[in-house]
């Protein structure tokens, strides 16, 4: 079974500026296009698409262009700011970007109101005209901020990043459960299943993340997932891409063959035009 990762970061502490890294001693260092590639093709992930990795503003383009030069990645998912007047010449700018698939603008760890503005609304239903798609990374209370959103650009393909990030250690299932319910409800918004293992404790195994995976499958459907690494972020709570992959196959096992094309790779090249 061939893997298309959905969400691959690539971190060049000597080429680009990371601030949010700063004092993060698990993940401030580099983490290669090589290294990566030689865990991940040997359990079947033959490309990726590179997620923005929240670089410094003036570094949004650079980053862009280089991870495009790569062997393997088949696209990339720019980092935006569709809060300011000046997005529609951001926009066009990326949209230049060959194989540039979609964009996305870190919520989770920004106020709730700065995606609820009518400003934000208007620039991100202007992506339906360069065929880009949002990536919608949000925790799992502000999960409505999502609905919203997606509402108000229904011409616009939403994924919504990390099964919206459950508290696997805290709230658990629920209210989350009845969240991702609502959310797969609007037709413009996809599920990527990854991102789960940040939120448990070490020694997480694949039935610790059956539940939510299962949840989000019945959800969205087969034909509304995808899968995606989070690579190195998925590291940091003590397992590695091997193990995120493994859990993953095992967890959709009993699933038709061709379901499981559909969430490893089929669904992504339709969704994100690879």
């Amino acid at each position: 079974m061939r893997i298309l990762d959905t969400h691959l970061h690539l971190i060049y502490p000597d080429r680009f500026a990371y601030p949010w890294l700063a004092g993060n001693r698990q993940l401030n260092r580099e983490w290669s296009h090589e290294a990566y590639f030689a865990e991940a093709v040997p359990l079947g992930i033959e490309a990726a698409l590179h997620m923005e990795v929240d670089v410094a503003e003036t570094d949004i383009m650079g980053e862009t262009s280089f991870v495009l030069t790569l062997p393997r990645i088949a696209g990339a998912i720019a980092a935006c700011r569709p809060e300011r007047a000046d997005f529609p010449a951001e926009i066009e700018r990326l949209s230049a970007i060959a194989k540039v698939r979609g964009v996305r603008r870190i919520l989770h760890q920004s106020p709730d109101d700065l995606s609820q503005s009518e400003l934000f609304a208007d620039n991100i239903r202007r992506l339906a005209e360069h065929d880009l798609s949002f990536d919608l990374c949000l925790r799992a209370d502000q999960l409505h901020l999502g609905v919203a959103l997606a509402q108000k650009a229904p011409e616009v393909t939403f994924i919504l990043d990390h099964c919206g990030n459950p508290d696997i250690m805290g709230a658990g299932l629920d209210p989350w459960r009845d969240a991702i319910a609502e959310i797969a409800r609007i037709p413009n918004v996809a599920g990527k299943i990854s991102g789960l293992v940040n939120h448990c404790a070490p020694g997480w195994t694949a039935a610790t993340l059956r539940p939510y995976v299962e949840h989000m499958i019945d959800c969205f459907g087969w034909d509304h997932v995808v899968w995606g690494s989070d690579h190195p972020v998925a590291t940091t709570t003590g397992g590695s891409l091997t193990d995120w992959v493994r859990a993953s196959r095992d967890i959709v096992s009993g699933a038709s063959l061709e379901e499981q094309e559909k969430l490893f790779h089929r669904n992504a090249e339709r969704i994100y035009r690879v």
